[in-house]
């Protein structure tokens, strides 16, 4: 599992405006070594982006060994654990 495919998944997934996608300048991922950014200039579902990385562990059957977790108690944060 690389990193760059989780990227490349959620940049492809993700909607606006009910468009899968169509990221714009609305949404904005970025990645520096083994993390991914997703910064939103709007509301942005942080359930929503938890359900996409789920549906991407699954695909690649590591959802077993992986979870998603909030890293931090502000629950902005989320960790691949």
């Amino acid at each position: 599992m690389e990193i760059a495919s989780l990227e490349k998944f959620l940049q492809e997934r993700i909607k606006v405006g009910g468009i899968a996608g169509a990221l714009g300048d609305f949404v904005t991922t970025t990645r520096e070594k083994n993390k991914i950014t997703v910064t939103s200039d709007g509301q942005f579902s942080k359930r929503y982006l938890k359900y996409l990385t789920k549906k991407y562990l699954k695909k690649h059957n590591v959802r077993d060994w992986l979870r998603v977790i909030a890293a931090n108690k502000d629950h902005n944060l989320y960790e691949l654990r």
